[in-house]
């Protein structure tokens, strides 16, 4: 893989998005995908502060299709680094971490092969840079962005996926989590929905996003009919999917505790304030409360 180039914003640098209308120059093809960013862009990673550990999260929203092989369609994704101070314990926090970010959500279907670039991107910086790599269920996302870019898969999607099957045979600590099914040690519960799981950690995940409608339903509404609020009501559900994942890793693997509930909400609206509406909704604030993450 390809090394990334960094990026210093400095922890908490606001998102910004780059314009709809951005392309690739040795492509004809104008692309219209919707990314938001503090890091510069898909590839881009963080400079890793003094003393700390980089954990790298992933996550993909696919609309789903079991009839015909291969079926499954990527849509939109994020990838969320956090930095952890290197320590014997696990370092306690009264409220959620800072953490830099990538997020990529297509404007029409025919955008997928730029969904696939820019993930293989960002897949492939983790590799390289990161601490730890982590996402739920991760095998699933990384099989269906291999299967959607074809017979010319990039070969950081291949290699993440060696590495997630490698993971439990990594010499030394595991590099690759997958908190779908490398967290049973730290729960009691048996359900493995990352909401379940996120809720017997402590972490609160409210999905006000999925209260009237489905994922697919908002998804069908912004390819259909435009609707931003729907593209940025997934695009909030998935940012809180990596983010999230990436707790829950970090509690599994011991590199960190917090103070129970830990708002994951708060968190998102402190890292992304001013950068997509939905964030600013009432119904998103009323998540919120005076004792909210920082």
């Amino acid at each position: 893989m390809a090394a990334a180039s960094t990026n210093s914003p400095g922890i908490g640098a606001a998102a910004t998005e780059v314009p709809a209308s951005a392309h690739r120059e040795d492509s004809p093809r104008r692309t219209t995908v919707h990314v938001i960013t503090d890091l510069d862009g898909p590839g881009q990673i963080p400079t890793r502060p003094s003393g700390c550990r980089l954990i790298a999260s992933v996550d993909v929203e696919w609309s789903k299709n079991y009839q015909i092989k291969d079926g499954n369609r990527a849509f939109c994704y994020s990838i969320v680094w956090i930095a952890v101070p290197v320590s014997d314990t696990a370092v306690r926090v009264d409220g959620g971490l800072p953490f830099w970010s990538t997020s990529l959500y297509l404007d029409r279907d025919d955008e997928r092969p730029d969904l696939i670039e820019a993930a293989a991107a960002d897949i492939g910086a983790a590799c390289e840079n990161a601490d730890l790599i982590v996402g739920h269920q991760l095998c699933s996302d990384l099989a269906v962005l291999s299967a959607n870019a074809g017979p010319a898969v990039p070969a950081a999607l291949t290699a993440a996926r060696q590495a997630w099957r490698d993971r439990r045979s990594d010499s030394g600590s595991q590099r690759v989590i997958d908190t779908r099914y490398d967290a049973g040690h730290v729960l009691a519960q048996t359900s493995r929905r990352l909401v379940d799981v996120c809720g017997e950690l402590n972490l609160d995940v409210t999905q006000p996003e999925l209260a009237r409608a489905s994922m697919t339903a908002l998804h069908r509404d912004w390819l259909h009919r435009s609707d931003v609020q729907a593209r940025e009501r997934v695009t909030v559900l998935n940012l809180r999917h990596s983010l999230s994942t990436a707790y829950v890793a970090l509690r599994a693997v011991g590199y960190l505790s917090w103070r129970a509930p830990l708002n994951v909400n708060a968190n998102l609206a402190t890292q992304w304030a001013g950068r997509v509406g939905w964030l600013e909704h009432p119904t998103f604030r009323d998540l919120l409360g005076e004792g909210a993450s920082k």
